[in-house]
This record gives C-alpha cells, structure tokens and sequence, in this order.
C-alpha cells in the first residue's frame, strides 16, 4: 500500500477550522499517518498572520489524543515573521512551533527554503542543537538545489552534525526534469526520504481544468491553467483512460504515478474538504501496470 503526505497548507485558509478537522478525521481513518505543516501556513489569507495551520493542527490532535500516532513535519525559514535559516530564528521559531502543535516534539522538521545569507554551518549547528535537545527528530530540506542539498551533506557529514534526511521538491507529472536530472540522484544514493509537494500540479491533475471548461475559481487556478498545452492536454487524457479502468478518480491516479517513481517515499497532497480527500485517498491501494506508468512517462515528458 503507497502512502499519502496530508498537506495542511489549506487549513485556516480554504479550509476553517470545522472542515479542517472533519479532513483529518477522515486521513486517519483511512489509515493516514504522516501530515505537514509550517509555521507559514497560511499568513496569506485575509486576517491571517501565520501559525493558522499548526494551532489547527494542535488543537485537532490535542482534542482526539492521537500526537504518538501520527508523524508531524513543520517548517521554518519562508515565514515573514521568522524569515532565514539563522541559529537564533530557528532556536525561536521551532519553539514557537511546539507550542501552537501543542507537542514536545517535530518528527521532521523542514528548512523551507534555502537561505544564502546565513552560512550552512549556522543553520545546521541550530539544526543539530534541537535534535539534541530532543525536540527535532529529523531535519529534512524543502525547495533546496542540488548544488547546496550535496554541499549540506558533505558539511554535515564533516562536522559530525545532525543531517538532512528528507527533501520536499517541486515534482509531478507536468513538472519532472529539475527534480529527476539533478536532485532525484542524490535522493537515491543517500538514501533521503522524498516528499513531493503540488503533487497534482496546483490542480491541474485532478482533471478540473478541460480546454472548453471555464477554469475553476481558487488560488492556484492561474497557476493550473497554465499547463493546459499540448502536452498537458495529452497528459489529462492518459489520466481520465487509466482512471476509468480501474474506476478511481483522475488525481487519484496523478499520485499513484508519482507514489511508482523510485526515489519518491510519498506525495504530499492537501484537501479543502473531505469530498476532495476522498478523490486522493484510492492512491493508496492503486497498482498502475508498468504499461500505464510507460504511457504516462511517454506523456509527460517535456524532451
């Protein structure tokens, strides 16, 4: 069975509070253990400052007493507030993040994305400092180049510190070659764990958006209609073909493929409302033939 990554970026956003906790009921009874955050989810929202979807988040694990059952990744460095990856922000910010979590500990705690002014040692001396504390399991790096992924390797390794053991890159069906030319072959012989986010490509993948269909209304509808070429045209109907032979919806089958590739651990894939987690959640018991995974390989590729 394939595992799906609840992304709780929707939560305090497109998402309140009610329907939020109605979602994740719904993940965990489906068997769902793993859910991600960060302390800048969701600042963008109208009356929002950040820390929406951790104090969300916090609130629903503390009111179902289920935190030693799931595993919690949260993130520090894009946040406004708590911007970079500075010793004394992430000293701060990950305490921050404890408290709205309501939990003693992160089981995977992120660098959201690379931060070029502070020096790599800094950031991993604060890293390895938490995971000493025993408040940090795991660090992992979100957004991050190859080039400064390996050199954060090499840094960790040489100084003894904690290292990144997890990624979380830009990958999906209509976005492959950043993720599989360059970061895809350190994933693979350091054996980190890979969670991609926009797993359905800010929407594109569900199938919501048709050539002569008006384009549905959310935040990331620009951003998904701009796939809607020739190629992702093509893509979309390789979808809805394998989707209707095994009777599952379309984005199921858009993280199925993504769950069959290598180097991946899981998708990460977010839901505004149950009916929208109940499209996703057949990924998991979904077995695409290596026909299908060849035909959208063939598809989907940009070359």
């Amino acid at each position: 069975m394939a595992d799906l990554a609840l992304g709780a970026n929707v939560f305090g956003w497109t998402a309140d509070r009610d329907t939020s906790f109605a979602v994740l009921d719904a993940f965990v009874e489906a068997g769902g253990t793993t859910i991600d955050t960060s302390d800048s989810y969701t600042w963008r929202a109208p009356g929002n400052s950040g820390g929406e979807s951790e104090t969300i988040l916090g609130e629903w694990m503390a009111a179902r007493g289920n935190r030693d059952a799931l595993s919690i990744a949260t993130k520090v460095g894009s946040w406004p507030e708590r911007p970079g990856l500075g010793a004394e922000n992430i000293a701060a910010a990950a305490r921050d993040s404890l408290r709205r979590l309501g939990t003693d500990r992160i089981d995977l705690y992120y660098a959201h994305r690379d931060d070029p002014d502070t020096a790599q040692e800094e950031t991993l001396d604060a890293f390895d400092a938490l995971v000493r504390e025993g408040l940090v399991r795991e660090i992992g790096a979100s957004n991050f180049s190859a080039e400064r992924l390996r050199s954060s390797l090499e840094i960790s390794a040489r100084d003894g510190l904690t290292a990144y053991t997890a990624i979380q890159p830009h990958y999906n069906l209509m976005e492959r070659d950043d993720y599989e030319a360059a970061l895809a072959p350190i994933a693979e012989a350091e054996g980190l764990a890979v969670y991609p986010y926009f797993g359905l490509a800010k929407g594109f993948l569900t199938g919501k958006y048709r050539p002569d269909s008006p384009a549905p209304e959310g935040p990331r509808a620009e951003g998904a209609e701009a796939y809607l070429d020739s190629r992702g045209r093509a893509v979309l109907a390789g979808l809805d073909e394998i989707a209707a032979g095994h009777e599952v919806p379309v984005p199921a089958v858009a993280l199925a493929w993504l769950a069959a590739q290598p180097t991946v651990t899981a998708p990460l894939s977010s839901a505004r409302s149950v009916a929208q987690l109940a499209g996703l959640l057949p990924m998991r018991t979904l077995q695409l033939t290596h026909d299908e995974l060849r035909l959208l390989n063939h598809l989907s590729d940009n070359a």
